[in-house]
């Protein structure tokens, strides 16, 4: 079995984390995504104040973790999602839906939602954590 960090230069560097783990043995891959907000490659948050793009920016650099790991959305087989607002969401539904087309297609991992007081910017308003498995 080996481990390693996924840490795409596109993304901002992290500090005190990885952007994801990669563990690899003959049975095949297994990646462990950390939570990504809507950061661009500087560490700020885009789109304040914007569910939906926060949501679209996250997503975008899941995708940068993906591809980086030699993977795809169509091995990603958890995500849970962190938000500020279930109310925010719920208005937001159908957007997000559009969203999620654009980044996963048809495809449909377990999922979960859960709504926090905060999260560790006080900008996100949406992190998104998972795993993945080829």
């Amino acid at each position: 079995m080996s481990k390693r960090a996924i840490n795409p230069p596109e993304l901002a560097a992290p500090k005190g984390f990885a952007h994801a783990w990669l563990v690899e043995n003959p049975a095949g891959s297994t990646l462990y995504l950390a939570g990504q907000c809507g950061y661009d490659q500087a560490g700020v948050v885009v789109h304040k104040g914007d569910l939906v793009g926060q949501l679209d920016q996250a997503m975008g650099n899941i995708g940068v973790i993906l591809r980086d790991a030699g993977m795809t959305f169509a091995d990603v087989v958890q995500l849970n999602f962190y938000v500020t607002s279930r109310d925010d969401y719920a208005h937001a539904r159908k957007a997000f839906g559009q969203v999620w087309k654009k980044h996963c297609g048809r495809h449909f991992p377990g999922m979960a939602m859960f709504q926090v007081v905060s999260l560790f910017d006080p900008e996100a308003r949406i992190e998104i954590q998972g795993i993945a498995a080829r």
